[in-house]
């Protein structure tokens, strides 16, 4: 793959890093004089533009830049807001070393993260404290945000977010469903603004459909599809025969963050918008599939709807896809966002009984998480993967009847299990 970078957008790049040093060594003289706040805008702009070139010159194509110059610029970045906070609260080192700890950690989302910001921030107030107690609070802040980052760095070895290609080709990479969304919002309409986009014929809650035409096209060496049973084969093939209720176990501590993606996400952007208890699933669920002929007149895209039954207010809007590689099979589901696409690439197990598993918590390297951009133009793909986030969808029959857990975890830490009943229809 060629590097994409422009001479404009490395301009624009320096110039942009300067100008925010420069923002930063202002900030940290600001107490000084207007010789030291020149003196300090002009050396914060060399140095964080000499940083950002470095890093820059140095990177290879599809990496972000080097860590050290991340966190020179993240340091920048807050330097100018622990000023503005000092001057309005007058709040000692201390606290601003705290509360800037605290916000670094927040931003890093991991709950370990969010435990570590603040007690590094306490490390680096309370240095400044016995060292230098009239530090300026742009100093303090860029302090404990570049402490914290350091720390964090050697304490979390694992990344759990990388850019996995820039500007790639979507054949290189199979395991993501490159389908946006066109408008801000996508809704239990998405699949027929879809097939007027390609130019498919739009078939809306398709009869006797599944969300894979079958699984025959999953077998490899881990799962055989003979010793699936019958019932959990038929609600896979055929998904439309049956309903579902779902019952949401989230754990405590994600319940107020998710109250708040739900509001300020999920709903204004109509996808992604789970059940926040068990009140809100009595509403009911509609499940449908809406499907896209191709040329041939065979399906070539199957979307999984659900949504609340008494507002049709989406739930998940799902493209299910299957695709083989080094003879196995995957099931591959695209949510489609703004300009992008979040992906599951999952493998499929057996489990004890006849059931299936798919999971993204594999060894291989196809299954996990993809957060994709997408090129309107091109078709080019840039895409992260979220090591984070992991899934798995275990289906099965318990005393004659069809269940389903899908249980998630998030840095590790299992954070919701959603327990479907399922039952065909009459």
């Amino acid at each position: 793959m060629t590097d994409q970078r422009t001479p404009d957008a490395n301009h624009g790049s320096w110039a942009f890093a300067a100008g925010m040093g420069g923002l930063a060594g202002a900030a940290i003289t600001a107490g000084w004089g207007p010789l030291a706040i020149v003196v300090g805008a002009v050396a914060g702009g060399v140095v964080v533009a000499v940083c950002d070139a470095v890093a820059r010159a140095r990177q290879q194509p599809g990496e972000i830049p080097a860590l050290w110059s991340r966190i020179v610029a993240s340091a920048a970045l807050v330097a100018p807001l622990g000023w503005l906070l000092g001057r309005i609260t007058g709040w000692n080192v201390i606290i601003i070393g705290v509360l800037f700890g605290a916000f670094a950690g927040v931003i890093g989302l991991r709950p370990q993260k969010v435990i570590l910001g603040p007690l590094v921030g306490l490390a680096v107030g309370l240095i400044f404290w016995y060292a230098w107690r009239t530090a300026p609070d742009a100093l303090v802040a860029a302090a404990a945000v570049a402490g914290f980052r350091i720390v964090s760095a050697l304490v979390f070895r694992d990344p759990q977010v990388s850019l996995l290609g820039e500007r790639m080709d979507r054949r290189d990479l199979p395991f993501v469903v490159p389908l946006a969304a066109s408008g801000r919002y996508v809704g239990t309409g998405y699949v027929r603004e879809l097939a007027d986009k390609i130019g498919g014929t739009y078939q809306p809650d398709t009869a006797d459909v599944g969300i894979v035409a079958s699984l025959d096209d999953l077998s490899g060496p881990g799962f055989d599809p003979a010793s699936v049973d019958p019932v959990v084969r038929e609600f896979y093939e055929h998904t439309t025969r049956f309903t579902l209720d779902i019952v949401p176990e989230w754990r405590a501590w994600v319940r107020p963050g998710y109250l708040l993606y739900r509001t300020v996400v999920a709903r204004p952007l109509g996808q992604a918008n789970v059940p926040m208890n068990q009140r809100s699933a009595q509403r009911g669920v509609r499940s449908r599939i809406d499907t896209i002929l191709g040329p041939t007149g065979t399906i070539s895209h199957r979307g999984w709807i659900r949504s609340y039954a008494d507002t049709d207010e989406p739930i998940y809007v799902g493209i299910y896809t299957t695709y083989r590689h080094d003879d196995r099979g995957y099931v591959s589901v695209g949510f489609p966002v703004p300009q992008g696409n979040f992906t599951a690439t999952l493998e499929p197990l057996p489990r004890p009984g006849g059931g299936l598993v798919l999971t993204s918590r594999s060894g291989l390297p196809h299954p996990g998480h993809y957060m994709t951009y997408i090129d309107d133009a091109t078709g080019e793909l840039t895409t992260l993967a979220v090591h984070g986030f992991a899934e798995q969808l275990d289906v099965y029959v318990d005393a004659g009847e069809l269940r389903a857990e899908h249980a998630f975890w998030v840095f590790g830490l299992p954070f919701l299990v959603l327990h479907y009943r399922i039952h065909r229809k009459p």
